[in-house]
């Protein structure tokens, strides 16, 4: 019996990624604290994204919202959330969530350098290249009219 419960004990764990839609938010959310700054137009702006990614009612989106802050006040790491992004989404679909960050990015008008090691590092994780993350940031960019 001690033999059984120690090849318990020993035997790999699978791990549990988290739910996509939580990922997504987290990272999201973790994008709009990069300057310490979190506004409520902020907060509408990845609501917005969301609901367009997800297909969420106004209810689900607030409940997701919620549980993404509670998230993101206790993580101390992005693998976890990267990896649910890496293992559940295809590669365009990646591309697409480095331009949501992006667009969560310039929601206050400004890109701190903060928001943008977050997206460089998150595009990594997520096997994003530096030549998408960078068109990415360009279609966002033409979408709201800016320039770099």
């Amino acid at each position: 019996m001690f033999d059984q419960l120690m090849r318990m004990l020993k035997a790999p764990q699978p791990e549990r990624l988290p739910d996509l839609r939580l990922s997504v938010a987290v990272l999201l959310l973790e994008a709009a604290r990069q300057d310490d700054q979190f506004d409520s137009h902020e907060r509408a702006v990845i609501a917005q994204l969301l609901t367009r990614k997800f297909d969420l009612t106004e209810q689900e989106c607030g409940a997701l919202l919620e549980a993404g802050e509670v998230r993101a006040a206790q993580m101390v790491q992005l693998h976890g959330h990267t990896s649910a992004v890496f293992e559940q989404m295809a590669p365009e679909e990646r591309i697409h969530l480095v331009e949501m960050l992006w667009e969560v990015a310039y929601a206050d008008g400004v890109l701190d350098p903060e928001e943008d090691l977050l997206i460089r590092r998150v595009a990594g994780l997520i096997h994003v290249t530096d030549r998408e993350r960078v068109l990415a940031r360009q279609q966002v960019l033409a979408r709201l009219g800016r320039s770099l």
